[in-house]
């Protein structure tokens, strides 16, 4: 994937990374009021956006996804992967889950978890995870989703 540059988050990335993540949730056809019960959920802080957990994918200046990786060696979780839709299909999150999945190597971590959207298991099956289970929605009581993983090995091994 090409044409792309991934860089750490800014503390002005917040409302604009918050607004993706929520046009990002809506590509699986969800309602106004699912969306807008998951918003405290997709919202992200100027802190976020400092941790160096958070990147942020630009096509010129213009941002087109994100991801956002914490957790301390041996684990971590993706917490977010978004792309805006009209850069889906492109190979942006794929881009975005190899860039996570690397970063997560380069700081010790072996297993990273992701509390996944139904829609988005697919995406994540494709590039290795696997379902080990269901949690709880954060933001819509009742709710499940599938819980993956990744299993990485560290560089040279």
């Amino acid at each position: 994937m090409t044409g792309f540059t991934i860089r750490p988050g800014r503390a002005d990335d917040a409302g604009p990374v918050s607004e993706l993540a929520l046009r990002s949730k809506g590509h699986w056809g969800y309602s106004e009021e699912f969306l807008e019960a998951c918003r405290d959920e997709l919202t992200y802080s100027e802190a976020d956006c400092l941790s160096g957990d958070l990147h942020v994918a630009e096509s010129g200046s213009v941002l087109a996804g994100f991801f956002l990786l914490t957790g301390v060696a041996p684990d971590g979780e993706v917490q977010a992967i978004f792309v805006d839709p009209p850069w889906i299909g492109r190979g942006l999150g794929g881009l975005l889950i190899t860039r996570a999945l690397d970063l997560a190597r380069s700081r010790g971590i072996t297993r990273v978890s992701v509390d996944s959207d139904p829609g988005a298991e697919p995406f994540y099956l494709h590039h290795g995870a696997r379902r080990v289970g269901e949690v709880p929605s954060g933001s819509i009581p009742g709710r499940v989703l599938p819980q993956l993983v990744f299993e990485l090995t560290r560089p040279g091994s």
